[in-house]
């Protein structure tokens, strides 16, 4: 038994393991300068715009930032592309609303280090999107403040997190698990999900990812961040 348990610890500590080039510091910025991103892509999103103009329009500020296009695809989806998993691809064509809903998934890469950021934005007025893209922020810090206070596995903090989601009649999309982030590429060094992890995450090795689904509704809302504590989100 004491060898298992000793295994058991080799394994999560190999799971958050970094590469030659990591910086808190490094790591720290490229997570500043992704949601600073995010806000000043969401700015210029406007309702009669078609999804892959928002997707270009995206990339053209990661460049202007100095950022690089990095490890997965740039992402920005309308309306009922929101539901989709991320490895699928959005339905072509599609045009924001008047009232509508979208979400922005980046994955610049600053010097060596990974950024990665996503958020939900809702444009006019609709009540059920408006709640869908809260909830997603709020069960992020849900979570997190789980994480903080508790020490729980990443298996637990989604456990939790489907259950809280159930609750407020949501589905919480387990395609998107969580992942880990370093300095590029992270790939090399750990390809598990979060939600499969089973030891209290270390901060700025993580991304919380939150996928809310409607269970019936062609909707759906993002929120992903780094797992930092409270002084971060002030």
């Amino acid at each position: 038994m004491q060898q298992a348990a000793s295994t058991d610890s080799s394994t999560l500590e190999q799971a958050e393991r970094v590469g030659p080039a990591f910086s808190v510091d490094g790591m720290l910025a490229a997570r500043h300068s992704t949601r600073r991103a995010i806000s000043q892509i969401a700015a210029q999103v406007r309702p009669g715009m078609v999804e892959e103009d928002a997707v270009e329009m995206a990339k053209g500020v990661l460049r202007e930032a100095g950022l690089a296009l990095s490890w997965h695809p740039t992402r920005v989806r309308f309306g009922g592309n929101t539901t989709k998993p991320m490895r699928l691809a959005s339905e072509p064509g599609i045009v924001l609303g008047e009232n509508d809903i979208f979400f922005i998934d980046i994955a610049p890469r600053m010097d060596a280090f990974e950024g990665d950021g996503g958020a939900s934005f809702v444009v006019g007025k609709h009540d059920a999107y408006e709640r869908c893209a809260a909830d997603a922020e709020a069960l992020f810090h849900e979570l997190r403040g789980l994480w903080l206070r508790e020490r729980l596995t990443g298996r637990q903090l989604y456990e939790h997190g489907r259950q809280w989601a159930l609750a407020r009649g949501w589905v919480l999309n387990f395609d998107l698990p969580g992942h880990r982030v370093s300095d590029f590429p992270h790939a090399a060094i750990h390809t598990g999900s979060l939600a499969e992890f089973d030891g209290a995450p270390l901060p700025v090795r993580w991304i919380l990812e939150i996928h809310l689904r409607h269970p019936s509704e062609p909707f759906g809302a993002f929120f992903e961040d780094m797992l930092l504590e409270d002084a971060f989100f002030a």
